[in-house]
């Protein structure tokens, strides 16, 4: 459940028969070796020279199509097949001059390489410079590290320096020289970007960024064009959610019915109603959190079946939310006004309780997982390390209770509500705040996966969408859904997170196209309001959403022949289908025993 069988792949080649070996021409005879720097010894054919483009368009000039396919060959490691591409088609990679300078930079010959690099002809003498700069600089790498200072001295000061480019890097260069010992001269200069182990190889990439594309081609030409073009097809490519890659054989194109839309299982184990749901950061579990005052971890298996795997028992109130640890190895799970507790994902066991007197109402991780967040119901924050030490504690400048947080990935930067319309950007290491101001209600809001993007959800019956990366700018709005009295969480899903899902108070999951804002899906199957969504994010086909009618529901896309599955204690019908009367389903009940901290 919940994937596809890849077809088998074709094999890597073709084999010739031995009677079209025995037909090929002379020059496909491989006996004799190959200059894997690109062949001279190519020769017009009679038929050839008179077309320039080729292409139905017209657009594309055959000589730099071929010499980009050569070069991409002799990239591949298919010297042979190059070489008779060349002699073929009469089109060389290189000149002979180009050529020899090649040869020369990767054998080390400097003083040659310079001298050729003056011959191939270039008009701009700043790239001749920037050139002989590069190869200089390796010669004077070089003589250094066979403790040749003198000589190294020698090339800095009469040959790289004369140059009169990069400046700031013969400073640097000199600098270092002057004040450190040998062995710190060689860490040094792997500090300025020269590393002791990159071969000769290297610099020669350098120096076709540097050298026209007309005289070098620019190494790996070809797969950059054809990435541009699969990137340019998938960004056209309106309801693109493929858990497939791309391909080259056909022009790529999604359906509607890659977006999950059709409900693979139904999860009856909570007995209430269920308030919270997210997947693990690898997709592998689901937590649910629910005001039964449990949360439960569904683990998702090889077909896409959700399994209950631990009911975590210990909360004396409702179960507002959850949240992963980074490694997925931990779960938080917060009670209203209440704990939070810690759990071990893979033996269910509560390994800590955090608690204050005023009551906790909502929590996080922090990126390097050795730290939790925790708003307090006084408005307060609080940092803890595992074992329940305060790190920090301090009072924001709010007027309303901290429900919503969330923490960005380098560990700095805290998001949380602030007033009722306000939320409030914090960096903990420059002290900074912005604002995100809205002109209603905050409900709450949501952080996309790279951290520039932040889903908030209003009272308005609006979501709106903002890029925080600098200065915080509204990009988009989605409407639709319903919301009157309880909040309704949305979240960023799909492919590349390009669309929005979220709940809504008239018993559906909505979901919007992210760049275009348009509503694409419309999911009924609830039959109360549905609090939270979440979407895998390994898994683009699959979301979860969960809802007042005590079910959490898993949706997949139309497309998949996977069999819906329900799962839990519920014995009533769904749709036709049944439970499998199975209280816990294959898991088991953990009471928390957990150490506590107050």
């Amino acid at each position: 459940m919940g994937g596809f069988e890849d077809d088998e792949p074709p094999s890597k080649r073709a084999r010739a028969s031995s009677v079209e070996s025995a037909s090929l021409p002379d020059y496909f005879s491989f006996s004799k070796s190959v200059n894997p720097l690109g062949s001279t010894m190519a020769r017009p054919l009679p038929s050839q020279g008179k077309e320039v483009m080729v292409g139905s368009k017209g657009v594309i000039k055959k000589e730099e199509f071929v010499r980009i396919i050569t070069k991409t060959l002799y990239s591949l490691g298919y010297e042979k097949s190059g070489a008779v591409l060349e002699e073929e088609s009469g089109i060389i990679l290189h000149k002979p001059m180009v050529n020899l300078f090649r040869e020369q930079v990767i054998d080390g010959n400097w003083d040659n390489a310079v001298v050729t690099l003056n011959k191939i002809g270039l008009q701009d003498e700043n790239i001749v410079k920037s050139a002989s700069f590069l190869i200089l600089e390796q010669k004077f790498f070089e003589l250094l590290r066979n403790d040749d200072v003198m000589g190294a001295m020698k090339t800095l000061r009469c040959e790289i320096t004369p140059l009169g480019v990069n400046r700031k890097r013969v400073h640097e260069l000199s600098t270092c020289m002057i004040s450190c010992s040998p062995q710190q001269l060689f860490l040094g200069f792997s500090k300025l970007g020269i590393d002791s182990s990159s071969s000769r190889w290297k610099l020669l990439e350098e120096l076709q960024k540097v050298l026209p594309p007309t005289v070098m081609v620019p190494e790996r030409r070809l797969e950059n064009l054809v990435e541009q073009a699969l990137t340019v097809q998938r960004d056209a490519c309106y309801f693109h959610n493929s858990v497939d890659g791309l391909s080259l054989y056909t022009d790529h194109h999604c359906g509607k019915d890659q977006i999950p839309s059709r409900t693979l299982q139904v999860l009856h184990a909570h007995h209430d109603e269920v308030w919270f749901i997210q997947f693990s950061n690898n997709g592998k579990y689901l937590a649910s959190a629910s005001n039964d005052k449990s949360a439960i971890i569904w683990e998702v298996d090889e077909d896409g079946e959700l399994l209950l795997r631990h009911t975590l028992i210990g909360h004396q109130k409702s179960v507002m939310m959850v949240a992963w640890s980074p490694d997925d190895c931990q779960l938080l799970t917060c009670g209203q006004e209440e704990a939070i507790r810690r759990w071990d994902v893979e033996s269910g066991k509560c390994l800590h309780v955090y608690a204050k007197p005023v009551g906790l109402i909502s929590c996080a991780w922090f990126p390097d997982g050795k730290q939790i967040l925790s708003g307090l119901a006084d408005e307060n924050f609080c940092i803890w390390d595992l074992d329940g030490n305060e790190v920090d504690c301090w009072k924001g400048q709010r007027s309303t209770r901290t429900s919503d947080f969330a923490v960005a990935k380098d560990g700095n930067l805290i998001i949380s509500m602030s007033r009722e319309s306000t939320i409030l950007l914090f960096d903990r290491e420059t002290k900074q705040e912005r604002l995100i101001e809205e002109g209603s209600t905050i409900t709450s809001f949501s952080l996309s996966e790279d951290g520039d993007f932040l889903l908030v959800n209003l009272i308005s019956e609006e979501i709106h969408l903002w890029n925080i990366r600098n200065d915080p700018v509204r990009v988009n709005r989605y409407k639709g859904h319903k919301r009157n009295r309880f909040v309704i969480r949305s979240c960023f899903g799909g492919s590349e997170q390009a669309f929005i899902a979220s709940g809504s108070e008239d018993s559906q999951v909505y979901i919007w196209h992210r760049a275009t804002g348009d509503l694409i899906e419309t999911l009924a199957g609830h039959s109360g309001t549905v609090n939270c969504v979440s979407w895998n994010p390994t898994n683009p086909h699959m979301l979860a959403s969960a809802s007042d009618d005590h079910t959490v529901r898993i949706w997949g896309a139309k497309k998949a022949s996977l069999k819906r599955k329900d799962v839990g204690s519920s014995n009533c019908n769904s749709n036709g289908f049944h439970s499998n009367g199975n209280a816990h389903g294959n898991g088991f009940v953990h009471q928390c025993n957990g150490n506590s901290t107050k």
